[in-house]
């Protein structure tokens, strides 16, 4: 069998998907139509061919990347989306679309969503894809499907390694953390974005499918990556 390449793409059923907050104690549900998700997080060699550069902490062309910022991720998805011709998602500011510089609080973001391009999955639509169809906290045995504190031995590894899901997505959780497209609690966080899976340091608690964590989009942290995103027509 070959090895998963870093740009298919899966086609991800629609449904319902029920998220939760454990601080909040919040649930809220919400239909999700058809879309496609990235196999495989975002690797350092799919990264340089459309920026030139490699972020992470251990170099390798199938390594995911990390260290990369979420207006880092949004500016990938609108430079993917260029190179291959298609219409860009993500309408930016322009002190971000300079890929030397960093979006700060007060800087908006808009999302086309007729555009065919590239970007980053919404946090239900990441869940939905996590689990499969999947009740469980995850859709495996976590030594098997993921890598973390336990078994990545400190660092990241190669994506594709551990077993998919039933779609056929790697790496859903452990590895890295993904960059989601939604501000996490704008009334108590700001600007805040969604991530999701858990990394290649997380203790088991944090990799489950329905964890979510939070960081500022101008923030690079060595075990966060992410993942793309098309929308399909109509």
């Amino acid at each position: 069998m070959q090895p998963v390449t870093s740009t298919e793409m899966i086609a991800i059923p629609p449904g319902q998907v029920t998220l939760s907050d454990r601080r909040t104690r919040r649930r809220w549900s919400v239909d999700l139509a058809s879309y496609r998700l990235a196999a495989l997080p975002v690797t350092q060699a799919q990264y340089a061919r459309i920026t030139g550069q490699r972020p992470g902490s251990v170099q390798g062309d199938r390594l995911p990347v990390e260290g990369v910022s979420w207006w880092d991720a949004v500016r990938f998805c609108n430079a993917a989306s260029r190179h291959e011709g298609l219409t860009p998602v993500y309408r930016l500011p322009a002190v971000v679309e300079d890929a030397h510089l960093d979006g700060d609080d007060r800087d908006t973001v808009t999302c086309d969503a007729g555009a065919e391009g590239y970007r980053l999955p919404t946090e239900a639509e990441w869940e939905h894809a996590c689990r499969a169809a999947t009740t469980g906290p995850r859709y495996g045995p976590l030594d098997d499907i993921a890598w973390y504190r336990a078994n990545a031995g400190t660092r990241p590894h190669d994506v594709g390694g551990r077993v998919p899901n039933t779609w056929g997505l790697h790496d859903m959780l452990g590895n890295v953390w993904e960059w989601c497209w939604d501000v996490y609690d704008a009334e108590v966080y700001g600007t805040y974005r969604v991530l999701r899976g858990g990394g290649w340091f997380d203790e088991q608690w944090s990799c489950r499918a329905s964890v979510r964590r939070r960081s500022h989009p101008t923030l690079r942290l060595d075990d966060v990556g992410f993942r793309l995103a098309r929308s399909l027509p109509g």
